[in-house]
């Protein structure tokens, strides 16, 4: 999933560059139109290639705002509807978008105590886990464990054995901040040397 990100990242960064570059040697190579005072060019107001429809600059900002969501539901936050001080001009909003997206995957995919969950995660079984016992994924978690720290993700996804890892250690953050500490796991958590 990450390598198909960072694909559509890519492409959409070249596009992006290519547009901006033919809108850059059209506009060199064209001689400079007189001065108009009764009508208004819209796409250079906005900064944007004229050959978009505001529908396809949406979609290339909404790309970008889809993922920061993305990463903000799995850490449990709230989603971020709109940037302050975002920029008026649409290369703007594309990178300050972009900017945001990319802080939100770095954020989500380092959480705070991910070297301990990971030891808790050796000794518990494995991401995908469902032996049955009524404990589900790497940190072994029950069904009331589940509803308390991430409810929608149990109505969306089903248990933690099919959630990503980073999912199943974000829940578990979640508790741990709540007041639980790694007490939910208390032998491997000794054996991890963390109570």
């Amino acid at each position: 999933m990450h390598h198909k990100l960072t694909l559509a990242l890519a492409c959409a960064c070249a596009l992006l560059l290519a547009l901006f570059c033919a809108t850059a040697l059209r506009a060199e190579t064209t001689p400079e139109p007189e001065p108009s005072t009764t009508t208004t060019d819209t796409a250079a107001e906005t900064n944007a290639p004229p050959s978009l429809s505001q529908w396809e600059r949406q979609k290339m900002i909404d790309r970008y705002r889809h993922e920061t969501w993305r990463w903000q539901r799995v850490m449990g936050r709230t989603v971020t509807r709109k940037l302050p001080n975002a920029p008026e001009v649409f290369a703007g909003k594309v990178e300050a978008w972009r900017k945001t997206a990319a802080k939100m995957r770095r954020h989500a995919n380092n959480p705070p105590h991910k070297q301990q969950w990971l030891c808790i995660h050796r000794y518990e079984g494995a991401w995908t886990s469902n032996t049955g016992n009524g404990y589900y994924g790497g940190l072994q978690m029950d069904l009331s464990f589940q509803r308390a720290y991430a409810s929608a993700l149990l109505q969306r996804k089903g248990t933690a054995d099919r959630w990503t890892p980073l999912e199943q250690m974000w829940t578990a953050e979640r508790a741990h901040r709540s007041g639980r500490g790694f007490y939910p796991w208390p032998n491997t958590a000794r054996y991890c040397g963390l109570i």
